[in-house]
């Protein structure tokens, strides 16, 4: 199974999800049967590392994301990977726009893995503060318990 998880930049919430997608498919001894990539809808960040608070922010919860760099999102990634995970709806439709049509059913929203009573968007706290990025792991680790849950009853 390939994932892609975007957002924006790519350098806050979509590669949070990523390195905590693949701490927690580690821990289920799921990581060798998962490819993970995280990508954004806009080249803002291109090539540089995820914001230095989603760093911190996954550091404290032993999840390191230092490693990644920040890219968009390209048409290849359509044909490339099964899931191609949105962080929210605006996200979603721009990935609707950029997608195949023969690819729209691997499109989906993260929260859509989320359990009930979760925001339906991973709110983006590039403009708040340190709490903002607690909130997002937070968000992001139900998430994907579900979506790791998901591929297991796929499979």
């Amino acid at each position: 199974m390939k994932v892609l998880f975007v957002c924006m930049g790519n350098i806050c919430r979509s590669p949070t999800a990523q390195g905590v997608f693949e701490k927690l498919a580690a821990e289920r001894g799921m990581l060798l049967d998962v490819m993970v990539d995280s990508a954004g809808t806009h080249a803002y960040h291109v090539g540089e590392p995820p914001d230095h608070r989603s760093q911190a922010a996954a550091e404290r919860r032993d999840v390191d994301i230092s490693g990644q760099r920040a890219r968009q999102v390209t048409v290849e990634d359509f044909d490339l990977f099964d899931l191609v995970i949105a962080m929210d709806r605006q996200n979603l439709m721009a990935l609707s726009r950029l997608c195949p049509p023969r690819h729209h059913n691997r499109l989906r929203l993260f929260m859509d893995f989320g359990p009930a009573g979760l925001p339906q968007n991973v709110p983006d706290p590039y403009y708040g503060g340190t709490q903002g990025f607690e909130d997002v792991l937070d968000i992001v680790e139900a998430a994907c318990h579900g979506l790791l849950d998901h591929i297991q009853g796929s499979n």
